[in-house]
């Protein structure tokens, strides 16, 4: 089931690109970047209220808010570099090379959450690095 998540996500994120390429020209990246997550705000707790997600709010620790607001940081600056990149670059070029977080994330899967990492995991995530390097060079 989690595939499907995952192919969805790889699809909007895909479309993201495109209407964000569309939405930086000529404006201000930094701007963009506050429209578009005041967007996901909305949708994103009309999505909790619809699904009465707003009822477990009493379950989260001080762990899980520290760690979902330094996710949130890290959310937001990526968005605004990407914008950023997306104004002055090709989405051809620039979202590859964004997508060298997969490559990371395993990485760091690996080091910091302890995740075991297989051979094929590792072949692609050299590869993802190398495709990533052809399109910069």
């Amino acid at each position: 089931m989690w595939i499907y998540y995952a192919l969805l996500s790889a699809f909007f994120a895909s479309l993201t690109a495109i209407f964000a390429k569309i939405g930086v020209k000529d404006i201000n990246t930094d701007l963009a970047t506050a429209i578009r997550t005041v967007v996901i705000l909305i949708l994103a707790w009309g999505i909790v209220l619809f699904r009465g997600g707003l009822a477990t709010v009493n379950t989260l620790t001080k762990h899980n808010l520290l760690f979902l607001v330094l996710s949130g940081i890290a959310t937001g600056l990526s968005w605004i570099f990407y914008f950023k990149a997306l104004q002055l670059g090709k989405v051809a070029q620039v979202a590859p090379i964004d997508k060298l977080s997969v490559a990371l994330t395993i990485i760091l899967a690996f080091v910091f959450l302890k995740e075991p990492i297989s051979i094929k995991e590792m072949m692609g995530a050299g590869l993802i690095i190398a495709g990533s390097l052809v399109l910069i060079l």
